[in-house]
């Protein structure tokens, strides 16, 4: 699950995740501090070609330039947030904010999930996806999300995580998008936080100290972000409700661990 969108290897596989890339140079580049945060013409650059994968008149992104490309809702989520990251006026008003709710309600089913594209998939990518987006550019209302809080609740498991979509496996990058749209929605007392809390913190194994992604896989390095990131949303939701551990969120983990 690479940026929420599978991506494969070689050249090739890239060309319909450009704005992923953008947006991962973008905000690397962000974390490193105001000298090295991207400005002047190279950031008019990137929004001129991230403005040529808007798809005309139903605002959704596409991996590329349009046309040759479907509007799929990962690239929107990295184009969207590659242009807020840059945060100038031309960057913002780039975005054709009245097609892209258009196109999210589009993508919205009617039992309150979304599909990524046209006939494509549903899961909770979707869902974080569109609210994600939704809730930077202030799209979000109720017909947006109607429903999409039940959907996503219906989709943890008995284990605690959330799976995919209803009835699947408990997975990592599920989960952290699951709880992420839970927290934006308002909604995370949906959850069975108790049994959330519970199966992130089993997922770090002892002997190597990372996360794994799923009830007895091995432990995979990016899942330090998908299950590590849960963590801080998990926090705010129990500092909230009064709930939190005597220690706090990192009594949970053990940051040693994670650093071996």
């Amino acid at each position: 699950m690479a940026g929420l969108g599978t991506l494969a290897s070689g050249y090739a596989s890239l060309d319909a995740s450009r704005p992923w890339l953008c947006y991962w140079i973008v905000h690397s580049l962000a974390m490193l501090g105001e000298p090295h945060a991207l400005s002047g013409q190279p950031a008019e650059d990137v929004v001129r070609f991230l403005s040529l994968c808007q798809t005309p008149g139903t605002g959704g992104y596409a991996g590329g330039p349009v046309p040759g490309q479907l509007a799929h809702l990962a690239p929107t989520y990295a184009a969207v947030n590659a242009l807020v990251t840059i945060g100038t006026p031309s960057a913002l008003a780039s975005i054709d904010r009245p097609s892209l709710r258009r196109f999210l309600l589009r993508m919205k089913q009617p039992d309150g999930s979304f599909t990524m594209h046209d006939d494509g998939e549903v899961d909770v990518r979707g869902a974080y996806i569109a609210m994600s987006v939704a809730t930077l550019l202030d799209l979000k209302d109720d017909e947006l999300t109607k429903g999409t809080a039940e959907w996503i609740a219906s989709c943890q498991t008995y284990e605690g995580g959330i799976g995919a979509t209803p009835g699947e496996e408990a997975h990592g990058g599920y989960t952290f998008c699951g709880l992420a749209a839970m927290v934006l929605l308002g909604s995370a007392d949906q959850l069975r936080l108790p049994q959330l809390a519970g199966w992130l913190t089993h997922r770090q194994m002892e002997m190597h100290g990372g996360f794994q992604g799923r009830t007895n896989k091995l432990v995979d390095g990016c899942y330090s972000f998908w299950q590590g990131g849960a963590f801080p949303l998990l926090e705010s939701v129990l500092t909230q409700s009064g709930d939190l551990p005597r220690g706090g969120i990192a009594s949970l983990f053990s940051t040693d661990g994670l650093l071996d």
